[in-house]
């Protein structure tokens, strides 16, 4: 088979291509799951006490930190307002075993959902995010970026992980 040189899709804008990497990464994150019991989805491998369901309820959280706290300046909803971080820094990953496997999807793509309407109505890439973070005022292009970088991050975990679990591999 003969592929051409030259890519005959139309190039996206700036923000287009962006946001459609960070829709792409989600979307492996969220096949990676499909389909897992409860069990599978808090099972570890030898090495690392990281799970499946972990990897979702952790880019929950990160979804709604960036785009909802961050980006539109509004309020964390709950489980997130409720934990004493200091105590379990690593609450969001270690508390998806006391969530059935249907909610911790609903809670990632309602998650998921609001990134994306907060993100709508935002032209501007370079546009100051509603919070600062860590002392920097961020912007939305930033947030974006990292996003992706994120996601690819823990894909790459969740790769492993479901090799592990049942064989299947792939995007």
């Amino acid at each position: 088979m003969s592929l051409p040189l030259d890519d005959p899709r139309p190039r996206p804008n700036e923000r287009e291509g962006l946001v459609d990497f960070l829709e792409y990464q989600r979307q492996v994150l969220r096949r990676k799951v499909d389909g897992m019991s409860a069990e599978d989805l808090g099972r570890t491998t030898a090495a690392s006490s990281l799970t499946l369901g972990g990897l979702i309820r952790h880019l929950t959280f990160v979804e709604n930190f960036w785009f909802l706290d961050r980006v539109a300046g509004e309020a964390m909803p709950a489980p997130w307002t409720d934990v004493d971080w200091k105590a379990d820094p690593d609450w969001d990953f270690t508390s998806a075993a006391d969530v059935e496997p249907a909610d911790l999807i609903a809670g990632f793509e309602a998650a998921c959902a609001t990134s994306r309407a907060v993100l709508e109505n935002i032209d501007d890439l370079d546009a100051p995010l509603s919070r600062k973070h860590h002392g920097q005022r961020l912007n939305v292009r930033w947030v974006l970026i990292h996003m992706i970088e994120e996601y690819a991050r823990h894909a790459g975990h969740a790769d492993l992980l479901r090799e592990s679990i049942d064989g299947s591999v792939g995007d």
